[in-house]
């Protein structure tokens, strides 16, 4: 929704979705996981969650990776 420009920033988004501001930020960060990372994830082979990762973490998903391990 944000990238269609329904909202034009984070805090419009959470508004509409009745979240804390601070929630949807912590939770966009996902998005910059490396694809297998969320996959582990999704298939319940990684107990990852937001408070494990490191912050900032990594931009780059090599160096998630090693960082993961």
């Amino acid at each position: 929704m944000l990238e269609t420009g329904d909202f034009a920033t984070v805090g419009d988004l959470a508004a509409y979705e009745k979240i804390a501001p601070t929630y949807m930020t912590r939770v966009l960060r996902l998005t910059l996981l490396a694809p297998e990372i969320i996959d582990a994830i999704v298939q319940g082979k990684c107990e990852l969650g937001l408070a494990e990762l490191p912050e900032p973490f990594p931009i780059y998903w090599t160096q998630q990776r090693q960082i993961l391990e």
